[in-house]
């Protein structure tokens, strides 16, 4: 379990990360959470969304909404729609998280400006669970920004736009993962 004697940068500085594989895999979980805020040291992870696909076809999901201690602002709740009264719902975040690294297993994550999302999902299963995540990942931004060089921007709403994929009800986990799928599987059709 979490040493609350052990300080937060450490925990940051002594991560193991997977590899990026810049590539398409037909075997992986689509990932993405709602947060806080921007730091995954001081802020929360208050949502996780994943998909695990085997042949580049859905075959489960996850969702779970996480409790924290502290209060949403308004700008998280307008922006996501979750609510300090939806969270009293969630599970303890050393329940959820190992919840959901049983879900991912040793699988290649796959998400949407991944990066952020990895920061805060190795930082709190580092914290909860003592445990380094270090599953191999695929970027679908930066493989959006080698196949589409002209998109305006290489927001997920922009390539859902540009791909004719609808946005509605996104920033919310399990959504986000589906709009990424879809995203992905546009853009393997374009290599």
């Amino acid at each position: 379990m979490y040493n609350k004697n052990v300080q937060e940068s450490d925990i940051q500085n002594n991560i193991k990360r997977g590899r990026n594989l810049n590539k398409f895999v037909d075997d992986y979980v689509l990932v993405d959470i709602e947060t806080t805020g921007l730091s995954p040291v001081q802020d929360e992870i208050i949502e996780i969304g994943a998909i695990r696909v085997k042949n580049n076809h859905m075959v489960d999901t996850y969702n779970q909404l996480i409790k924290i201690d502290r209060k949403l602002s308004p700008f998280i709740t307008n922006l996501t729609g979750i609510t300090d009264e939806m969270l009293k719902t969630g599970k303890m975040p050393d329940e959820a998280f190992k919840e959901f690294v049983n879900f991912i297993g040793e699988s290649v994550i796959i998400g949407h400006n991944i990066n952020f999302d990895l920061g805060f999902l190795h930082n709190k299963c580092k914290k909860y669970l003592g445990y380094d995540l270090s599953n191999d990942y695929v970027d679908t931004l930066y493989i959006a920004r080698r196949l589409v060089p002209n998109s305006v921007n290489y927001k997920l709403g922009t390539l859902a736009n540009l791909f004719n994929i609808s946005y509605v009800g996104a920033h919310r986990g399990l959504k986000d993962v589906e709009i990424t799928y879809e995203v992905y599987n546009r853009l393997r059709k374009m290599r």
